[in-house]
């Protein structure tokens, strides 16, 4: 026996495993046990990833941030302004009508939200709780809907507008997109995954199908309908090609194609440019952040069941 060995007090039975109990341990979700090097490895890949998504928008506010004589192309770059200033963002508002644009963009935008929220609960509600002829067929032609893309169709969709003599108007814009079909199917699988009996017991006690929609399925699925929100307030305001086509009056432009004059012709100020990339992104980003704690919820909401 060595010196150490001799020298060193007995354990009691069981003593050293209620030590490794006290040992610290960072698990998953499955209370498997996370190696240091995976845990190292997870975070690196998670400031990649950031880096990758966040840092682009924060090169275009740094840039809107800077005046005239500051360098933006220095080596290596700064982050940082040295001087701030929003004189860039004023230069925008007095090259282009930006406010009128985003006016009309948050038109669009705004209704796009209600007419999906209300569409697409009321249509996800017939495909989920009804019972009808025809039902998976109708499924199925929501489905393949979201399979055909947009340019197949936008040629249909300008005939159709004009035929209707909506052409260069803020209605043409929106009525396409008015019930989106991935919005349908993701509020049919959240009133799927709502519990039968709860609407039996309603139902027992004499509520018709719209009470039943109204006080009892919608209520539960507000997280879903907060995704829907996002998706069509984000689809409107982003989209490009479609406004691009149906308007043809400057003062009807959108945001985003009031942007595309601003990129076309002062291509080279990327100050100006940077200005007016922040001013369309900051809507979204708002909205985001006062409707995340939905939105989360909302996901596992319509993603259990298909």
């Amino acid at each position: 026996m060595s010196l150490a060995e001799r020298t060193r007090p007995a354990q009691k039975p069981g003593e050293g495993d209620r030590a490794r109990e006290r040992e610290p341990r960072i698990t998953d979700e499955h209370g498997r046990r996370i190696r240091g090097w995976e845990l190292v490895l997870r975070y690196l890949l998670l400031i990649g990833v950031l880096a990758l998504t966040i840092g682009p928008f924060l090169w275009q506010l740094s840039t809107s941030l800077k005046g005239p004589t500051e360098d933006i192309f220095s080596s290596p770059p700064k982050f940082l302004p040295a001087d701030p200033t929003l004189h860039n963002y004023e230069r925008v508002a007095d090259t282009i009508p930006v406010w009128d644009y985003a006016l009309n963009s948050l038109k669009v935008a705004a209704a796009n939200v209600v007419t999906n929220c209300v569409g697409a609960a009321l249509a996800g509600y017939a495909l989920a709780r009804l019972r009808y002829r025809g039902r998976r067929v109708a499924t199925l032609v929501f489905i393949l809907a979201m399979l055909v893309p947009v340019e197949g169709i936008i040629i249909a969709q300008f005939t159709t507008m004009r035929e209707l003599g909506l052409n260069n108007t803020l209605v043409g814009v929106l009525l396409p997109g008015c019930v989106s079909a991935l919005n349908v199917l993701l509020m049919r699988n959240a009133f799927l995954n709502l519990p039968y009996e709860i609407e039996e017991a309603a139902f027992v006690d004499g509520a018709n199908v719209w009470q039943r929609f109204y006080r009892i399925a919608l209520p539960a699925v507000k997280g879903t309908l907060a995704v829907v929100a996002i998706f069509a307030f984000m689809g409107a305001w982003d989209d490009f090609l479609w406004p691009l086509i149906v308007l043809s009056d400057p003062s009807r432009f959108t945001l985003t194609i009031g942007l595309n004059y601003l990129h076309g012709t002062f291509a080279n100020d990327e100050r100006l440019v940077a200005a007016g990339t922040i001013i369309a992104v900051a809507p979204l980003i708002v909205l985001f952040a006062c409707l995340q704690r939905y939105f989360f919820r909302g996901v596992g909401e319509g993603a259990v069941k298909g």
